[in-house]
């Protein structure tokens, strides 16, 4: 069912589940604590009755007694030293039993329990019973009920023990006192279980209101709480379908939705970036291979469309061939930078002396400084890192060729290699007219080329794959120029030890 496969309702139904074992527990508990302190009082009082029945039917004959029929016990002295006979062989005595008038209240008939009292044999016989006694009460106690709830005659001078029988709306204290006397004391509880039905509405009402309030809460919080899911799904729909502008809306940012919401945003708009940098790419590097095969179709064009003699021939074809190096070398330019884009591009890293490799590196493009009058300056501490010395070499060679290329005749390139806080720094200065500001965070990006910095330049994927080179081997590469002030300054971190 799909009832069953939504989140909301799956926790609605869960939560109302605990909700309703909780208030049952609770009302259950509450129930049996109010029905335990009612018996419990009843209890109390009728044994209270037990002790005022005992004491008045042990004092001497005085008045009449309370029920209208004769108590009848043995005369003093008429048992066996061996214990007083079986009931049926008591000789009876008339014996007469009242109650104080200070214990007459224990048996108001205007008491809304209505107690009673009952004396009887123990088989049976009734000896004397108050006025109120109901005409159908808990059945007479025979031998076996005694047996069965234990109770027991006991010796002259010893604890009594009684036992509580309820039946219907009655409720009776049964006590056997030593010489063999029954004394039973009832009430009704039909006001205790009336109280107990009204307790019992109360809770199942309270309960069902707390059940209503807390399902309304529930799933007015379950429904504000995956609100942002709506709006993450609604917001991935226009993105799918190619809006990758569009963001979620992560007000409740403190939440754990709100924070995935701020999480698929960011990455949300680093993939509108990245979209954004290959439709660049794509487009510039249509661009750059447009020239060289513009150039060689228009070359054979020309040469098949008249005749020339060797020398022309050989002219169109050297414009072929050099174009089609330049093609060559974009290409694997390009698929160098998808190498390292897609992790596949293995590093052959081991430990080298860097102030080594440099200094090579200056030796190899001092041709280009001499031509343009610019002086390399080295000053490089020796310094040993961990790495592919041939790809921080490509890297190295790439930076000091730029600036020579873009520095003044007659300029200055400053190198200089040292150790800091287990980095190795490099950074490579030149004197030239420096990077605009406009220009300056965006000298890495592939085919980049500005206004005056990168005029003349080639293809313009040097900086980004050297950026490439130096981040696989966990270092960083930074510029810093001021247009005007006196160059611009390549800064190279790299960890000595990977």
């Amino acid at each position: 069912m799909k009832l069953f496969k939504s989140i909301k309702w799956r926790l609605q139904i869960w939560y109302g589940l605990i909700l309703v074992i909780v208030l049952a527990g609770f009302g259950f508990t509450a129930y049996q604590l109010e029905r335990n302190r009612q018996f419990r009082r009843i209890d109390e009082e009728l044994h209270k009755r037990i002790g005022v029945i005992g004491n008045a039917l042990h004092r001497p004959r005085g008045g009449p007694n309370a029920g209208g029929q004769p108590f009848y016990r043995p005369p003093h002295g008429q048992f066996p030293e061996d214990g007083p006979p079986d009931q049926d062989q008591r000789p009876p005595m008339a014996m007469g039993f009242q109650l104080r008038e200070q214990d007459e209240h224990f048996f108001d008939p205007n008491d809304p329990n209505q107690f009673y009292f009952s004396i009887t044999t123990r088989a049976g016989q009734e000896l004397a019973h108050s006025t109120n006694q109901p005409a159908h009460p808990i059945a007479s106690l025979t031998d076996a009920d005694i047996a069965e709830n234990g109770i027991s005659p006991k010796p002259p001078g010893k604890r009594r023990l009684s036992s509580v029988f309820t039946e219907g709306s009655f409720c009776e204290v049964a006590e056997i006192l030593p010489s063999g006397e029954v004394i039973r004391i009832g009430c009704t509880i039909t006001p205790e279980l009336k109280e107990l039905e009204r307790t019992q509405f109360n809770l199942v009402a309270i309960g069902g209101v707390i059940l209503f309030v807390g399902l309304a809460g529930g799933w007015r919080l379950v429904s504000q709480s995956l609100k942002p899911i709506s709006g993450i799904s609604a917001t991935a729909v226009k993105i799918s379908a190619g809006d990758l502008s569009q963001r979620i809306n992560s007000a409740e940012a403190e939440s754990e939705l709100g924070q995935l919401a701020a999480v698929l945003n960011s990455t949300f708009a680093r993939l509108e970036t990245a979209f954004a940098q290959q439709k660049q790419f794509a487009s510039d590097a249509a661009h750059e291979l447009r020239t060289p095969v513009s150039v060689i179709l228009t070359q054979t064009q020309t040469a098949l469309n008249r005749e020339r003699d060797a020398a022309g021939y050989k002219q169109a074809v050297e414009a072929c061939q050099r174009a089609a190096q330049r093609m060559r070398k974009l290409i694997e330019l390009l698929l160098e930078l998808a190498r390292f884009d897609a992790g596949q591009e293995v590093l052959n890293r081991r430990r080298f002396d860097f102030s080594k490799t440099i200094s090579e590196c200056a030796e190899l493009v001092q041709p280009l400084a001499d031509a343009r009058g610019v002086e390399i300056i080295s000053k490089l501490s020796p310094l040993e890192i961990a790495g592919d010395s041939e790809r921080l070499a490509q890297v190295v060679t790439n930076l000091l060729t730029n600036a020579i290329q873009y520095n003044r005749r007659g300029g200055e390139v400053r190198v200089s290699l040292e150790s800091q806080n287990g980095l190795a720094v490099l950074a490579i200065a030149d004197t030239g007219p420096g990077i605009t500001p406009e220009d300056l965070p965006r000298v890495f990006e592939r085919f980049y080329r500005g206004d005056k910095a990168r005029a003349g330049a080639g293809a313009g994927l040097g900086l980004s794959i050297s950026k490439a080179i130096v981040e696989a081997h966990g270092g960083t590469i930074e510029a810093a120029s001021e247009a005007g002030a006196g160059g611009s300054t390549f800064t190279l971190r790299l960890p000595v030890n990977a």
